[in-house]
Order: structure tokens, then C-alpha cells, then sequence
């Protein structure tokens, strides 16, 4: 019998599962809550509304349709313990339970359990003291990367370049409750410069197995230059992460984080670190307990595995039995925005240009919402177009021909996704 799958979320990344769940030989159909525009447009892929905060609406709402395996897309359902919840209820749901969560859910708990368990990351004090947090800066070099402790959707993270910049974010984190709860305790660590690369691995807790490496673009400009964002292109594979590499993030930062977490409870699920190489060494900026967005997008366009039958093995800690299959050709996608995110920015306006329908090319929606029959924004990152190609170069023209096609007022993308890849 197929499986019948739930998918909670309703961003980009959901989308990209969404859609690669729904391509599976094993997979009957593909529900999302609350899902977007691209998943309501979706084959076999439907979205369902259900309060997703509700943890009784959803064992009920997983009961009533015969829902097979619930896959958890975005952090904060995980933090708050849907996996607990489903589980307890004799649902299969892939995705890490709250207390390993946490890697994610609080940066302190993730700068204390790499210092105990010796995963290289930077130096760094915590405070939820604005005074001393003051007193702190005063003493620094600069720049310096000031973090709110808990979940602040991407944007809880503010690299200030002098003190003044540093005192003024660490008083609106800890007095001026910028991001209410997650920013009552900070994180204030060094900056470290390098290359950024994401490397994420599917777990059962005993086993895991590596996805494809992938980098993406964090600053919202050209040249990796403005604001910090949730991500504005990303590309797979990522030159930077070569073989020695590799095994050394496995060594360094995998082995050691799936062992210790499970000295609490076993990590089932993606974990993504994220991580900073530079001359060889790495050092772990975060991690992530879900997959990264936009990194999802281009690694889903890759996958050639069933989605289900992984998530399902991992579930069922038997991950040892899976193989993993992928597209040799890279991928790569371009993240159109609207004008003005990640600060303030408009919702409504129509895009026009859709559905795009170009052979290895696909368009996954982010902040879409449907009026009427017209597709409009409703979030700062909008799509994300993307495309395999040949060779990277091929890639790179092939999505940004499509973000091209398509368009709405006040439209804002990089138009250098990939450069550094392309510059080696």
C-alpha cells in the first residue's frame, strides 16, 4: 500500500519536500498544513487547513485520513514537541523530539554542548544582563555577532561592526524585546571569517546519511554585502566542502553531536550544521534540526531517492538498510524577494509569469497566498527558481533566465548567486 503523507509547514522548504514526496514511487498523496500558492498547485500535493499548534487537531486530522508519516518542515513545531506528541500517539513522524530540538531551539544550550563535547566553534559569552552585557562589549574587538538565545525565524542574528552598533542591538534584544521571549538571553561570540558551507545528514539516531553539500547566500546584497536574511540563493554542491573536508566535518562536528545529543534523547531527523571553513578548519556557526531554506530547494531538484521511504527508515531505525541516490548535475536557485525584506515590505501585489514551464527548471514558493485565481506575495521571500544544469555556469543561466520571466512590483533578487563557486 502507498503511504499517505503529511507535510507541516508552509515555506519554500516545504514546498521542496512536498513536491519530491510527492514525485515517490511509494507515495499515494501528499498533504500539507497550511502549505502556499505552489503547493496548492501542486500534482497530487494538497493543502489542508489545520491549527498545526494543536497538537490533538493533528493526531485526530492524522487518524481520520490514514496518514502514513508526517514529516515536520519548519524549527518551531519540533522546539514545542509535535514529534513527542505524534509519536506518543503511534504516528510515524520524522523529525527530531523536543529535547534534541534544542541544538536548534536555544544557542545557548548549543554553545554549551559544543564546548562539552568538543565541536570546534568561536569563543562567545552569554548574558540576559543588558548592563553586563555593556560591560562586555566594551572590552571587545570588533566586528562581533550578537544572537538572540531562542527561535527568531532567521533573523535573530546581527554581525555589528563597532561598539556602538553592538551596545545599541544587545539593549534592543535584551530591554527593547526586538524578538519577545528569544531575545531574553543573548549569545555574543566571535566573528569568524571564511567561507560558509551547510552540511546536513538524514538520522536515525545510530546511523546517518550525508545529503549532498550545499552553500547559500545569507546577505540579502551583491557581494554578500547588507542585512543578514534567512537566505537569498543557495547552490548544490559546494566546491569549498572537498573529500578531506568532508570527513573531517564528519569527525569533528557529526559523529560527536549525534552521540552527545543522544545521551539525552536520539536525534531522528535532518541536522544541519551550519559551518564556517576557512584554510582547511571548521568551526559550526549553528545548527539547524530541520533543513536549511533556501538549501532545501536545489538538493530536493537532486534527490532521485523516495523521499518517504528514507524518513520512514529513519523512523523506524533502520536507516543502515537505505541507500541514497543523486542527480550528478549541480543545481542551483535564485530567491526573489519582496522590495524591502528583511525589514518592512509589502503583501498583495500580483506575479505575473507564472506557472514557469522550462525542462529542468522549477519554481518553489515561499510567501505566496492565492486571490481568487491570481497568485500574490504574502511573505518577504516570495520564490525560490530553480535550476540543474550541466555544469554550475549552466545552472546559474538557467534559473536566472527563469526569475527573469516572472515579476511584481517592487521585486528584489542578487543577481550573483553561485559567484564564489563560479570564481574558484
Amino acid at each position: 500500500m502507498k503511504n499517505r503523507v503529511l507535510v507541516i509547514g508552509s515555506g519554500g522548504r516545504e514546498h521542496a519536500i512536498a513536491w519530491r514526496l510527492a514525485q515517490s514511487s511509494t507515495v499515494e498523496t501528499v498533504l500539507v498544513a497550511p502549505g502556499n500558492a505552489g503547493t496548492a498547485r501542486e500534482d497530487n500535493v494538497q493543502n489542508v487547513v489545520i491549527d498545526t499548534a494543536d497538537f490533538k487537531a493533528v493526531i485526530d486530522f492524522c487518524r481520520v485520513q490514514s496518514i502514513s508519516l508526517v514529516v515536520v518542515g519548519p524549527e518551531q513545531p519540533l522546539v514545542d514537541g509535535l514529534v513527542d506528541a505524534l509519536s506518543d500517539a503511534g504516528i510515524a513522524c520524522f523529525g527530531p523530539k523536543a529535547a534534541a530540538a534544542q541544538l536548534e531551539g536555544s544557542k545557548a544550550f548549543t554553545k554549551r554542548f559544543m564546548q562539552q563535547h568538543n565541536i570546534p566553534t568561536a569563543g562567545y559569552a552569554e548574558f540576559n544582563d543588558v548592563n553586563k552585557a555593556i560591560e562586555y562589549l566594551q572590552i571587545c574587538d570588533y566586528p562581533q555577532v550578537i544572537k538572540a538565545d531562542g527561535l527568531a525565524a532567521g533573523k535573530g542574528v546581527v554581525i555589528a561592526s563597532d561598539r556602538q552598533q553592538a551596545e545599541a542591538v544587545a539593549t534592543d534584544m535584551l530591554r527593547g524585546n526586538k524578538f519577545g521571549e528569544a531575545g531574553h538571553r543573548i549569545i555574543i561570540e566571535e566573528f569568524l571569517q571564511g567561507e560558509e558551507a551547510s552540511y546536513m545528514v538524514i538520522s536515525d539516531g545510530k546511523t546517518f546519511i550525508p545529503l549532498v553539500t550545499s552553500q547559500d547566500h545569507k546577505a540579502r546584497d551583491n557581494g554578500d554585502q547588507g542585512p543578514n536574511t534567512g537566505g537569498m540563493g543557495a547552490y548544490s554542491p559546494a566546491p569549498v566542502v572537498t573529500a578531506e573536508i568532508e570527513q573531517n566535518i564528519i569527525d569533528q562536528v557529526i559523529k560527536p553531536t549525534l552521540k552527545g545529543i543522544a545521551e539525552t534523547e536520539e536525534f531522528v531527523g535532518f541536522l544541519y550544521a551550519g559551518l564556517m571553513i576557512k584554510d582547511g578548519d571548521i568551526k559550526v556557526l549553528e545548527f539547524n534540526v530541520r533543513l536549511g531554506d533556501p538549501e532545501t530547494q536545489p538538493i530536493m531538484m537532486r534527490l532521485n531517492s523516495n523521499l518517504d521511504s528514507l524518513c520512514l527508515a529513519a523512523v523506524n531505525g533502520e536507516l543502515s538498510k537505505q541507500q541514497i541516490q543523486w542527480d550528478k548535475r549541480p543545481a542551483l536557485g535564485v530567491v526573489m524577494a519582496a522590495g524591502g525584506y528583511p525589514e518592512s515590505y509589502d503583501k498583495g501585489a500580483a506575479i505575473e509569469g507564472l506557472p514557469l514551464v522550462h525542462s529542468n527548471v522549477k519554481v518553489f514558493h515561499a510567501g505566496t497566498a492565492m486571490d481568487n485565481e491570481q497568485v500574490v506575495t504574502s511573505g518577504g521571500r516570495v520564490l525560490c527558481v530553480c535550476a540543474l544544469g550541466e555544469d554550475l555556469a549552466d545552472a546559474r543561466q538557467k534559473a536566472y533566465a527563469g526569475v527573469q520571466a516572472i515579476t511584481w512590483q517592487d521585486v528584489y533578487y542578487r543577481t550573483d548567486i553561485g559567484y564564489r563557486a563560479l570564481t574558484k
